[in-house]
């Protein structure tokens, strides 16, 4: 099997990212972005997804989180397209419902090439700690734009925001991993009647 193991580099006026990547991991990450929320969020792709990330990023938190949180999307997003490479014998659909406690969400995606956001979530406040909700839409925007990704995204119960988030977050991570898993049946076929993704 090739390894999909990638690195990628974003460097703007605003944030410097650099993301290493292997699909095919165990889990194990490391995180340094100054957006302690977030690497705790990114932490449960990692762990659920059993991807190995690495995420550094400096960004101008002195301004906000919006440019760091949003260009990290914009990265890992880089990172899951250069990684999967033409997609060919992959599942390519995953889908994942997690609980936590009180709240519950589900999240589906499809490596269609096509991005595509849908993102039901209302947060039952506004900021979880100092971290504000709204910049976890323009995380996955960041990220659908540049995986080519259909990302369907919808909590479905919940009046914790932090378990909200991390429902979102772990559900995302068992999707991705379905999705992206070796289908045996269809070792060499890509996943698509077009004949590309």
């Amino acid at each position: 099997m090739i390894q999909r193991i990638t690195e990628v580099e974003r460097n703007t006026l605003e944030t410097q990212i650099k993301i290493k990547l292997n699909l095919d991991g165990t889990g194990k990450a490391v995180f340094v972005t100054g957006v302690p929320f977030l690497d705790h969020m990114l932490d449960q792709i990692a762990r659920h997804g059993l991807i190995d990330m690495d995420v550094h990023a400096v960004g101008d938190l002195q301004i906000d989180a919006h440019h760091t949180v949003e260009d990290i999307g914009i990265t890992l997003g880089q990172a899951f397209a250069q990684a999967i490479g033409d997609k060919r014998g992959i599942y390519r659909y995953g889908h994942a419902y997690v609980p936590l406690d009180e709240a519950l969400s589900r999240v589906v995606i499809d490596f269609s090439g096509r991005p595509g956001l849908f993102y039901e979530v209302k947060y039952p406040k506004a900021m979880i700690g100092s971290f504000d909700v709204d910049l976890f839409r323009e995380f996955f925007q960041g990220f659908v734009n540049h995986a080519g990704v259909t990302l369907h995204i919808d909590n479905l119960k919940g009046v914790n925001a932090h378990h909200v988030a991390e429902t979102i977050f772990k559900a995302f991570g068992r999707a991705i991993r379905m999705a992206i898993t070796a289908d045996t049946r269809m070792a060499g076929i890509m996943p698509s009647t077009k004949g590309s993704l």
